[in-house]
């Protein structure tokens, strides 16, 4: 079971990265209202009161984009009922959503919600920072579930961002 403070928090994420350490905090602080059932303004006053930019438990949190931080909570409580339905069919049926870690489920939501809602971040770029949260977090097939769901889902809701591949010449002389 994977612990939801990742194995180096001072490491995960380049220092300039703030919307990278946010989407930690963010996918952090979904794990901790889906097992407590803590609400939203409860997560995020807590977060940025004690640990974004605060030092915890021995560890520095770095600052974060907490507006960032904010939109990716409020984007993945509002519309969880539509992010949770397309994370499902992009699973495996070896891994369904249901039985799937609650760590693991949170970072997907988070990356589906910015997929869907940041249209200003490259679909690659959300992928790849995702990628690294779950990194963070997991060493064995984990990631590689991250970025096979993304991945599929970005090539369905970011459509426009990925090259078609051409089929065939159907028609003959």
């Amino acid at each position: 079971m994977a612990d939801p403070t990742p194995k180096h928090a001072s490491d995960v994420i380049q220092p300039a990265n703030k919307r990278g350490l946010a989407r930690l905090a963010a996918v952090q602080a979904i794990y901790q209202m889906d097992l407590s059932g803590a609400d939203l303004v409860e997560v995020v006053a807590q977060f940025e009161e004690l640990r974004l930019g605060k030092e915890l438990d021995g560890e520095l949190y770095r600052d974060a984009d907490e507006g960032w931080f904010r939109g990716i909570l409020a984007g993945v409580v509002k519309h969880q009922n539509e992010i949770d339905p397309l994370i499902h069919e992009a699973l495996p049926d070896s891994w369904p959503l249901a039985r799937m870690h609650t760590l693991l489920r949170s970072i997907l939501r988070a990356g589906v919600f910015e997929l869907q809602n940041r249209k200003d971040v490259p679909a690659r770029v959300v992928i790849n920072e995702y990628l690294d949260v779950a990194k963070s977090f997991y060493e064995e097939d984990e990631p590689k579930l991250v970025n096979g769901v993304l991945d599929h889902l970005a090539r369905t809701i970011r459509e426009d961002e990925f090259p078609k591949k051409e089929e065939p010449d159907s028609q003959s002389d």
